[in-house]
């Protein structure tokens, strides 16, 4: 199966034309953002007095619900309703900080400190952002436990739950089960500074408008009916193949998200969100308007994460919002269309380290991918969707297919069987 198309020649004159015809299907545009604007405005306004009270504006779960089935109707629905939750205690305490310490033994013991050469892959070229902390290490015996553990594999079941996964007489993807899209760790020390990550979106920039897939996606949107679209429908995203670049994703992820292996307060640099699912409706027809360039689409490019700016689009930057406060084995997820961002930190406080372990549901998209993980699991390379740096390849410590249990063995494409929940 191909991950990856080639960018299109001359995407300046792509880019007009795509506007040209969405335009046309559209109709009024402006009346469409206006139908858009008017659907956000009183959700961002909700956020911001949530926030301004001091109470909690992402949804908390608590792990113990999700494996007994038991999550509150009201606390679902604002998962639904926000695109984001925090599972508290998906693992043990002691067992995140003992992973955090095995992470440390691993990278001392392969000198990692010593070999390492920081690289900008072009991930966040666009975006203002500090030298980041994030390791290019896959492999580890922790990030494996903690892919294959069965807690895991509950929350994400429960997450890709909230997805429609059947839909225009298809079934898009099986949401009981696992399939791997291994990812990096980050690692930030106390008393760091760093100016964090601005607004924006993964998985896709200019594939949105113009790719055919993610216009079947979008369908409703370029059907000038915006408030028709469901963030939450599967349906056609299993077959974007997004444009080669350092910033591709291979998978299909309901949701984005790390295990947290230190407490991190909300004001320390940490994760924010736009909260609202359907914001992306709203980024999709500002770039249509009058105000845009024709070649341009509010500034997104190909080989950049989709940067959403004051510029553009700050009827929704107030919404912007910190995670709560975690501890060690809490996970974090947000959908996968979600803005977010990372703060800003000075002299940061106590450590800020995470494993990056996203929901990807099994289809055919994100089964080849991951049976080409699987591959670089077994040589010990990085994946196919981050930079060939391969550090680990002779490292020491690594883990092996004797690591793996069944679940493990499945989610890499060595068993034929899906890991069901």
């Amino acid at each position: 199966m191909t991950f990856t198309e080639q960018a299109p020649e001359n995407l300046p004159e792509l880019i007009k034309t795509t506007k040209d015809r969405l335009r046309a299907q559209i109709g009024d545009v402006a009346a469409a953002l206006a139908e858009v604007e008017e659907t956000l405005r009183p959700k961002i306004a909700e956020i911001v007095a949530l926030r301004e009270r001091g109470e909690e504006v992402w949804p908390v779960v608590d792990f113990r619900d999700v494996a007994a089935g038991t999550v509150p109707r009201e606390t679902a629905d604002a998962i639904r309703r926000r695109g984001c939750a925090v599972v508290k205690g998906t693992f043990s305490r002691s067992r995140a900080e003992a992973w955090d310490r095995q992470l440390v033994s691993y990278l001392e013991d392969n000198s990692f400190g010593e070999t390492y050469q920081y690289l900008d892959d072009g991930v966040f070229g666009s975006l203002a952002a500090g030298k980041p902390s994030i390791f290019p290490i896959y492999w580890s015996k922790p990030q494996m436990e903690a892919r294959q553990d069965d807690n895991m594999v509950a929350v994400r079941g429960f997450l890709n739950g909230f997805w429609k996964h059947e839909s225009q007489g298809r079934v898009w993807f099986d949401p009981r089960s696992d399939t791997a899209y291994p990812d990096r760790v980050r690692r930030r020390e106390p008393g760091t500074s760093s100016s964090g990550l601005s607004p924006h979106t993964d998985s896709g920039s200019i594939e949105r408008w113009l790719s055919p897939a993610y216009q079947q996606v979008f369908r409703h949107v370029f059907a000038g009916e915006p408030n028709r679209y469901d963030p939450w429908d599967g349906a056609y995203r299993t077959e974007v193949n997004e444009f080669a670049s350092t910033v591709m994703c291979s998978a299909f992820r309901t949701f984005q998200g790390w295990t947290a292996l230190s407490d991190m307060a909300p004001d320390q640099g940490v994760l924010h969100t736009v909260p609202i699912p359907e914001a992306m409706a709203y980024l999709l027809l500002r770039a249509l308007q009058d105000d845009v360039a024709e070649d341009d689409l509010c500034g997104a490019a190909n080989g950049a994460a989709l940067a959403v700016d004051e510029k553009y689009h700050s009827l929704l930057l107030p919404a912007l919002s910190p995670i709560p406060a975690v501890e060690p084995g809490d996970t974090v997820w947000w959908h996968g269309d979600v803005i977010h961002s990372v703060g800003a930190v000075t002299g940061q406080q106590g450590w800020g380290n995470v494993m990056y372990i996203p929901a990807s549901p099994r289809c055919e998209k994100n089964a080849a991918y991951a049976k080409a993980c699987g591959r670089a699991f077994t040589e010990g390379v990085s994946p196919g969707d981050f930079a060939a740096e391969d550090y680990e390849t002779g490292w020491t410590g690594r883990a092996t297919a004797a690591d793996l249990n069944e679940t493990g063995r499945r989610q890499l494409g060595f068993s034929k069987s899906p890991a069901s929940v």
